[in-house]
This record gives structure tokens, C-alpha cells and sequence, in this order.
């Protein structure tokens, strides 16, 4: 995948219904508010390169996150580590997408564009699982 695609993506989110159900776009993740895709996964067997993976995937999400500076102004950056301590405590509800969002991404570059959140992420499910870039499209507030 390219660039170019990757914000061909996000636009087409961007101005996309909302699902009223879970279940999603494009075969990804989504629900009501929000629309939630992969859009790159790093290359390698997933055994022994983890650094030289997740490099490779930090500089796809860099060069996306330029691009979309460029449109929408500076990005803003979000720790989701508290967001994940409070889901897990119990004591307060996390919206989703945030709640799952930050269950297996640390932090993301948020921007606001079209009346909508829009976040960047890398995601890693597990020792074995590949990093993944994730793109968030919601009218969810972060929390």
C-alpha cells in the first residue's frame, strides 16, 4: 500500500455513515461512531526482528501522520495508557472505540477534521503478532 491510499482511505472515512451496528467497513473492526482499519502490517516472520519491524511501521505511520499535517494542521498526541488503567479498574465507563483502542495501542496522533476525531496508532495484539497501523475515524470523543 501507498500513502496515497492510506489517505484515500481516511478521506472515504471520513465522509462515510457511520455503522448502527458492530461490524464495520472494508471487513475491519467499526461500530456506532466510529470506523476502525488496518491500513499497513509490518513484513517478517514475526520471530526475532521485533525493532527492525516496528521501525518499519513507525516510519509508515510518521509519513501519514505528515500528510495529514499538512491538511488539518499539527497533530495532537494521546497517551491511551491511562485510558487502559481506567477500563480495567471498573470504576468508570470508557467509550468505545477507546476502550478497546487502548487495550493494544499506547498512544496515537489525533487530529480534528470534518466534525470527527481522527487517530493514528500501532497496534501489537501479541509476542507473535505483527504491528499493525491503525486508523480511527469516530465522533467519539476522546475520553
Amino acid at each position: 500500500m501507498t500513502i496515497a491510499r492510506h489517505l484515500a482511505t481516511i478521506d472515504r472515512l471520513c465522509s462515510q455513515d457511520f455503522p448502527v451496528e458492530h461490524g464495520g467497513s472494508f471487513g475491519s473492526p467499526g461500530g456506532p461512531g466510529f470506523h476502525l482499519v488496518e491500513l499497513e502490517r509490518s513484513a517478517g516472520s514475526g520471530e526475532g526482528d521485533d525493532g527492525e519491524r516496528e521501525e518499519q511501521i513507525e516510519a509508515w505511520r510518521e509519513g501519514l501522520a505528515q500528510r495529514l499535517a499538512d491538511r488539518w494542521g499539527e497533530r495532537g498526541h494521546m497517551s491511551l495508557d491511562g485510558v487502559f488503567l481506567r477500563a480495567q479498574q471498573g470504576d468508570e465507563h470508557i467509550p468505545e472505540p477507546w476502550a478497546s483502542l487502548g487495550a493494544h495501542v499506547r498512544n496515537v496522533y489525533v487530529w480534528q477534521a470534518h466534525g470527527r476525531w481522527v487517530a493514528l496508532g500501532i497496534s501489537r495484539l501479541g509476542v507473535d503478532q505483527e504491528f499493525s497501523l491503525l486508523a480511527l475515524v469516530t465522533e467519539i470523543d476522546p475520553p
